[in-house]
């Protein structure tokens, strides 16, 4: 059993929770995988240098994640008063969403299964 109110609890959970800034998408139609590749290349990177990257990238993943960080810079400079040139891609990752089930008909009347995967993508900031 918990020891205090209801009010004192949640109180004290929310002040342990993160303070950098963050953007997320959820139900973004891209797989996993191929967020990943996209977020590996930014991963550690300063935001000017990321959004660089994200500009010039030929996968689709990358127009996705490039309003993510735009996102979270205007988040770290409006809700935090962070400076823009400090900032820097701290974490960034994809985890799996719902996946929508599609059948496709196949020979001699079979039907196969086809799978198109969300994905819950998350770019954390930081200041240097």
């Amino acid at each position: 059993m918990a020891k205090g109110h209801r009010s004192q609890i949640k109180r004290e959970r929310n002040a342990n929770c993160d303070k950098r800034p963050s953007a997320k998408l959820s139900y973004a139609r891209v797989s996993v995988q191929k967020a990943c590749f996209v977020l590996d290349a930014i991963r550690g990177k300063d935001v000017e240098t990321a959004r660089a990257i994200l500009t010039y990238n030929p996968r689709y993943a990358s127009s996705v994640v490039l309003k993510l960080v735009n996102s979270a810079a205007a988040n770290a400079e409006n809700n935090n008063g962070m400076n823009a040139e400090n900032l820097y891609v701290a974490e960034c990752y994809a985890n799996c969403g719902p996946i929508m089930k599609r059948v496709r008909p196949r020979a001699q009347g079979r039907a196969y299964r086809i799978e198109k995967r969300m994905s819950n993508i998350t770019v954390v900031l930081d200041e240097r």
